[in-house]
């Protein structure tokens, strides 16, 4: 059998050593560079690599192909590749043939990390063995090739749901739904809804999905499709019968007439979004049989995600906070719903056909000061030039931090949160933040 990888990213490498180990024969191609430490793993596994271009001859003759979730379809190799009829699936696909393991998924707009981050807290705490995987950290097929976890749990992103035929998690959580990513969705919003919704295609009665009761695309695609998993909603405002609630101000769990209560203000996540977030990690637990003692020890002392409203520093009585990690609207919207002072806003980046007057509300209520961060920054002037009484724009994080400082007064929040994606001038959102870091600590 011959398994060809595109891509030789963590995802990529991951597979490949997977595939040496059940015995296919594995060839990686890369249309890019291969990072030198990826390079070398394959070098030190005698798998047969190139970059900087994909060698038809050697692609088109695949068995099966693992396509990296940052390769569209639309790439010409892929296409051709359809033509032909040649399976491409992704790496969750490819390695959950090879482990028995019960995994956990986790997709959504916004709050993924977190909640994965957060699940495999709760699951380690409790003294299960269990994995981390899927878009984060470590890669789950070589996970599933070097290590022996019992439990995975993986965040999966729609890119990663598009590659999926048979793969099923027998608990999936579906954060949210809000646009994202509709490049590569033709521009459709309902087919991103429908990629995500790809985490439930294939579970059974004896598996569970839960879900934001309070968001309008899950209703609606729950109310008008059908999946044979048991439903486990949660909510902020609505109490629930099988599922999970905030009640004034306490966190109630009712699964499986098992019930769990805790106040809200002695778990570490701050701000609304993040008690989705506990609610869906805290479902999995209680369906995990984690005990509640656990539990609740787990949620008071997380940590919380680099790069997810982040206090970095707090200057002459300026906070500043890192949320590179929001790159899209909704994510933003989080982070200014959860500002309590007035607020310099650093926005800006690669635009993925992003809607700004769902953020109207906010910038006029919260924020005093808008500093564009991007190379074209039009359409956040045409949004919020009227709305906001200083607007400023920078070509570096430097330049944005400073001009922050000079804005900001005593009391104030100075908020990177950029609502954009980070390529124009960054590697990726990490390098943003640190960047971001970087520059306040030199203040």
């Amino acid at each position: 059998m011959r398994l060809v990888i595109l891509g030789g990213g963590e995802s990529g490498v991951g597979t490949a050593i997977l595939g040496k180990q059940k015995g296919y024969e594995v060839f990686v191609s890369d249309f890019g560079k291969i990072p030198e430490k990826y390079k070398q793993v394959l070098i030190n596994n005698d798998i047969i690599w190139e970059d900087k271009k994909h060698t038809e001859a050697a692609i088109l003759n695949a068995d099966v192909v693992m396509k990296s979730p940052g390769i569209p379809d639309k790439a010409p190799i892929v296409k051709k590749l359809v033509e032909k009829g040649i399976p491409v699936i992704s790496e969750i696909e490819f390695a959950c043939q090879f482990t028995n393991a019960i995994t956990i998924g986790i997709t959504g707009s916004n709050g993924k990390t977190t909640t994965t981050m957060l699940t495999h807290h709760l699951l380690k705490q409790g003294g299960l063995n269990v994995g981390l995987g899927g878009n984060i950290g470590k890669s789950f097929a070589w996970q599933v090739a070097e290590e022996n976890y019992d439990v995975y749990v993986l965040e999966l992103s729609s890119f990663q749901l598009d590659g999926i035929v048979n793969y099923k998690p027998h608990i999936a959580i579906i954060t949210n739904i809000s646009p994202d990513h509709l490049d590569r969705y033709e521009y459709k919003y309902e087919n991103y809804i429908a990629s995500k919704f790809r985490i439930t295609r294939n579970q059974t009665e004896s598996d569970y999905l839960i879900y934001d009761a309070d968001d309008e695309a899950i209703a609606n695609w729950l109310q008008n499709n059908k999946t044979k998993a048991k439903l486990i909603p949660f909510s902020l405002t609505n109490p629930i019968e099988n599922g999970a609630f905030i009640n004034n101000n306490t966190m109630e769990l009712n699964i499986n007439q098992e019930e769990f209560m805790m106040e809200t203000s002695n778990i570490a996540l701050e701000g609304k979004h993040n008690m989705k977030n506990a609610m869906a990690a805290t479902s999995v637990a209680q369906l995990m049989r984690i005990r509640k003692e656990t539990i609740r020890e787990s949620l008071s002392n997380f940590q919380g995600v680099e790069h997810r409203l982040e206090k970095v520093l707090k200057i002459q009585n300026v906070q500043y906070i890192n949320d590179s990690k929001a790159t899209n609207v909704n994510a933003a919207f989080f982070a200014l719903d959860s500002m309590t002072t007035p607020t310099v806003w650093i926005v800006g980046g690669v635009d993925k056909g992003n809607d700004y007057s769902e953020l109207m509300a906010l910038v006029h209520e919260k924020v005093k000061a808008i500093i564009c961060l991007g190379v074209d920054n039009k359409k956040i002037i045409d949004a919020f030039g009227n709305v906001v009484d200083m607007m400023v724009e920078v070509d570096n994080m430097r330049d944005a931090v400073i001009t922050s400082r000079h804005i900001a007064e005593k009391g104030d929040t100075v908020l990177l949160s950029p609502a954009c994606a980070s390529f124009d001038l960054f590697q990726n959102y990490e390098d943003r933040g640190n960047q971001f870091k970087e520059e306040v600590k030199n203040l």
